[in-house]
């Protein structure tokens, strides 16, 4: 980085992790971890996971974590085995007095266990000893001025109190935000590095720290993109099934893998999605990069690896296995250029414009007094960064910082359509399906938006190979319940997950040669019985092959709206009995913000009328259902 403290002086070192499943929690580390840059010290930001307990919270004059909670309260993949090395019972009780630290959570209002994950790592830091400079800060997605509105204030009292307990010495000054900070690793020409050497004699050596460039390791599909433990999956169908004049795009997409990979209901399927070639042209050509757009590149740090620096960024490790990298391919593959610009992008912006009122508009929207007018200009509208670009035309990004001032492409989760004998190909692979709504509408500025994931999936033909991951969902259900009768709210593609589950079930009972004394209910909802009732035939023949009672509430196909939760309230007392009676469970998915708590409501008047309890009695009942694991939802 540039203005480094000066030599004279101890360095300070600090710790920003986060767990995260979207890529949230990830940017807010990143951010606090520039925070921590602009006032000298020596940053490492890494995934919770990387973490060693022991050997590296101790070694840090500080340790923050920006963390999401998933699922019904569950840490993210990429922080629980650091969660589970922070409750093994041999740690001593002040195991951590000697660590500072401080804690961002982001959570999801509409789900039970908002923010959960985030205060039990919290509560768990302080059983061990460990000191919290700072009072947790939360965010709420459910927030309509979104996630800065949480933070910012946050990160200025975080950055206040390290100034307070960590003063500079005189002469040395934090460096303002307006100040750019220098990426640690840049691309290079490949053309432009000397061939390499035979290294001298380990005696001849020095002391200075190498440089570590990132090579060619191994050959890759070119087809397939080179995602650490991904698997390679091919297109089998990928069908429309709401009518051509339909507002809706719905899709049906079956993938196959060669290998037998074993999932549960509730299970979710990643995809790695590319950018579009006319967006990839358009921002080479706007940022005069097509001299150097399809050149061999390298991607490397910019200075000796020690501190912090030594520890590569998680995209160096994919790019290694690119047998040519160019700038044209890491654009498409791997850089978001069609997400949402966050703040600090407006401030690395200014950095690369000579145009005086582009620069000082710029530095408007950076402003932490001006969140709004950023928000009516980013979020509400969804303008994208290229959008932005276009707009902003005179700002010229350095292509050799594209991989670092540009955020990664992160992967998409989508719930896993199959379960039971809809799992497995012919030849003993694995069989994936989805439901997918084509995300495409028109914003307040009547501009046509596309979802960068489902915009990529509408495009794929059958035979097309891609990479994918199988990964754990939040509704955790067990085969030893497969006796219990389930209530499923699915409305919309919701109703993806409530299918596995229904296949699953079947298959578990068939096994065991058990099966419900009492059926299993779905309350599915779309627009129209015509339109986007999916897997209606397959819904008839469970009927009696399964004991399964669905009910359905299209919105749109009377005068008077109907909802999934208008059909949960009439059929109070037969919900009731199967819950309170036969210690039935309930599973809800769909889409976050109201459906979630218009469904819980819902069932809180299932308790009042069809278990005759007081108002108070009944949400009582609900939340113990919760504390239990017999309300799970599954939102997004």
């Amino acid at each position: 980085m540039d203005q480094q403290p000066a030599a004279s002086w101890p360095a300070r070192t600090a710790l920003v992790c986060y767990g995260s499943e979207t890529g949230n929690a990830q940017d807010v580390a990143e951010e606090l971890g520039r925070i921590a840059e602009r006032l000298h010290f020596s940053t490492h930001v890494c995934d919770l996971n990387s973490t060693l307990l022991k050997v590296d919270l101790p070694k840090y004059d500080f340790f923050a974590v920006a963390i999401s909670t998933t699922g019904q309260g569950d840490l993210p993949a990429n922080a629980r085995f650091f969660w589970t090395a922070l409750r093994s019972i041999r740690l001593r009780h002040d195991q951590l007095k000697e660590v500072r630290f401080a804690t961002f959570g982001l959570g999801d209002s509409s789900y039970p266990k908002f923010n959960f994950a985030h205060r039990k790592l919290h509560n768990r830091l302080l059983q061990l000893g460990a000191q919290p400079f700072i009072d947790k800060g939360e965010a709420d997605e459910q927030d309509p001025e979104g996630l800065e509105s949480s933070f910012l204030p946050w990160s200025q009292l975080f950055r206040e109190q390290l100034i307070k307990l960590y003063p500079l010495p005189p002469g040395i000054d934090p460096l303002p935000e307006q100040a750019f900070l220098e990426p640690r690793w840049t691309l290079s020409l490949a053309r432009d590095r000397p061939p390499p050497q035979n290294p001298p004699p380990a005696k001849a050596r020095g002391k200075k720290p190498a440089r570590a460039n990132v090579t060619i390791q191994r050959n890759y599909d070119p087809d397939v993109l080179p995602i650490t433990d991904s698997h390679v999956a091919t297109l089998e169908n990928n069908v429309r099934l709401t009518p051509g004049e339909h507002e809706q795009d719905v899709r049906h997409l079956t993938f196959s893998l060669s290998e037998h990979l074993d999932y549960g209901p509730g299970d979710v399927l990643t995809i790695y999605p590319t950018n579009f070639p006319e967006d990839i042209d358009e921002l080479i050509s706007l940022m005069n990069w097509s001299s150097v757009a399809d050149e061999p590149l390298l991607f490397e740090p910019s200075e000796p690896l020690e501190h912090g620096a030594q520890h590569p960024p998680a995209l160096a490790s994919i790019l290694k296995n690119y047998t040519k990298l160019t700038l044209r391919s890491l654009l498409t593959n791997h850089l978001d250029i069609v997400s949402i610009p966050r703040r600090s992008f407006f401030v690395m912006m200014a950095h690369f414009t000579n145009d005086h009122d582009q620069k000082e508009r710029l530095l408007e929207f950076a402003d932490p007094q001006s969140l709004q007018d950023l928000y009516d200009y980013t979020t509400r509208p969804r303008r994208s960064i290229l959008e932005v670009l276009q707009e902003f035309h005179t700002v010229k990004l350095p292509w050799k910082w594209a991989a670092t001032l540009l955020p990664a492409i992160r992967g998409r989760q989508f719930s896993i359509a199959s379960g039971g004998s809809l799992k497995t190909t012919p030849d003993g692979g694995t069989r994936v399906e989805l439901l997918v709504a084509i995300v495409k509408y028109r914003t307040v500025i009547k501009r046509i938006r596309q979802g960068v994931c489902t915009r990529y999936l509408a495009s794929l033909n059958p035979g097309q190979k891609l990479s994918v991951m199988i990964e754990d969902g939040g509704l955790h259900v067990l085969k030893a319940e497969v006796e219990k009768p389930v209530v499923m709210i699915g409305p919309g593609t919701g109703v993806a997950p409530m299918r596995s589950i229904i296949h699953e079930r079947a298959a578990w009972a068939e096994e065991q040669n058990r099966r419900t004394t009492a059926p299993d209910l779905l309350f599915f909802g779309c627009r129209s019985e015509k339109a986007d009732y999916f897997f209606r035939d397959e819904w008839e023949r469970l009927h009696g092959d399964w004991r399964l009672d669905v009910y359905t509430a299209f919105s749109r196909d009377q005068k008077q709206k109907i909802y999934v939760q208008d059909r949960i309230r009439a059929a109070s007392n037969r919900i009731f009995h199967l819950l309170h009676f036969r210690s039935g469970l309930v599973y809800v998915s769909g889409s976050s913000g109201n459906m979630p708590k218009a469904v819980r409501a819902a069932l809180v008047h299932v308790a009042e009328t069809g278990g005759d309890m007081k108002p108070d009695e009944a949400e009582a009942y609900i939340s113990m259902m919760e504390r239990e694991g017999r309300y799970k939802q599954e939102t997004w």
